[in-house]
Parts: structure tokens; C-alpha cells; sequence
């Protein structure tokens, strides 16, 4: 019995200690190299047509105890789009579609973050392409954490979601080249 309540004092204090002195939100900056960003696209309402884009940047603020203390800010060049077919990602980079001269990035920032389960977060943000800006929610979800050959304490999420690119502006070709465009971002992260 004096076991017990030794125990139950104890853990009562170490708990009161955790949220007297929270753990801070840690930042950690994206790894261009091992980050994934996808789509994929109905072609003549028959097969999907899957593209990337090769360079993605930005960072993530993760809180563990208060998610709602969490932030993305994801940078996307536009131009680095990538189909495995040069004259379709010529057209792609045109004033057709995503207009990378005028427009060469295409932004993410994280407006709300709310925590789902153990290892899902909801995120609410505005999406901008084409100069255009909308809101998107997606649910995010911890892929896994750990440490590279360095040392550098590393972080991993992943996400599908869809937009309209119609809603961007994007209208070229419709409605032969589908207006849902599925988007798959797989993120690894270093610890700044």
C-alpha cells in the first residue's frame, strides 16, 4: 500500500513537472533529396497520368503536447515539374497551366493544425498557384522519426489530398484533361 502511493506521488509529480516545463516545438527544415511531392491527372476520362515536382522546400514546426502550436510553410519551384515527357512539361510550365515565368512558385502555409489521433494532425492552410489562393485541409500523418548517419534528429509525414485546378485558374483543356488533380506530398525533415 505505501508502494503504491509512493508511485502515485511520484507520477503526479513528474506529470506536474512535464506541463510546468513544456517540451518547446521543434522546427526541422525539409530534405529537398528525400522529399516526394506527386500528382496525378485523368487523361481523355480513360487512364491517370502521374508528374512530380523535383524541388520542394520549407519547414515544419511540430509540437507535440499543443499540435494547435504547429506550423508548415512548404515552397514549391513551379518549374521543376517533371512528367518524363520534355514537350509535356514544356506545355506544363506555359501560360497554359502553370505559367512559371510569371509565377515560378507555388506556396503552402498552414493556417490551423488540430490533432486527430496518435499519429494524424488535421492541417487547414492556404494553397497558392498561378497567384491564386485557396484553402485547403488535408490530414497529415507521422510516417516515422529517428536519426540520419549524422546524428541530425529527423522527422517524417505524408499526405493525399485533392484540388480542382480549375478553382487556380488552371482551366486548359478541360474537361478531356481532368479537373482533379490528386496530390501525394511525402516529407522528410531535418531537426534545425
Amino acid at each position: 500500500m505505501h508502494t503504491r502511493f509512493s508511485l502515485s506521488i511520484l507520477v503526479a509529480g513528474l506529470l506536474s513537472t512535464l506541463w510546468a516545463y513544456p517540451v518547446a516545438a521543434q522546427t526541422y527544415q525539409i530534405d529537398p533529396v528525400h522529399t516526394s511531392l506527386v500528382f496525378r491527372i485523368k487523361h481523355m476520362n480513360t487512364a491517370y497520368v502521374y508528374g512530380r515536382f523535383n524541388q520542394v522546400t520549407g519547414s515544419i514546426t511540430v509540437d507535440e503536447r499543443n499540435p494547435a502550436r504547429s506550423s508548415v510553410a512548404i515552397e514549391v519551384d513551379a518549374s521543376s515539374v517533371f512528367t518524363a515527357n520534355e514537350q509535356r512539361d514544356n506545355h506544363l510550365r506555359s501560360p497554359d497551366f502553370l505559367n512559371v515565368r510569371q509565377f515560378p512558385t507555388i506556396t503552402f502555409k498552414s493556417t490551423e493544425v488540430r490533432r486527430v489521433n496518435a499519429n494524424t494532425v488535421q492541417v487547414k492552410g492556404n494553397l497558392t498557384i498561378r497567384g491564386v489562393t485557396r484553402p485547403v485541409t488535408a490530414n497529415v500523418t507521422l510516417t516515422g522519426k529517428g536519426k540520419n548517419p549524422q546524428g541530425r534528429e529527423i522527422i517524417g509525414f505524408e499526405t493525399t489530398f485533392t484540388i480542382r485546378r480549375s478553382e487556380f485558374g488552371i482551366r486548359y483543356g478541360l474537361p478531356a484533361l481532368g479537373d482533379e488533380v490528386r496530390i501525394t506530398l511525402s516529407v522528410e525533415a531535418g531537426r534545425q
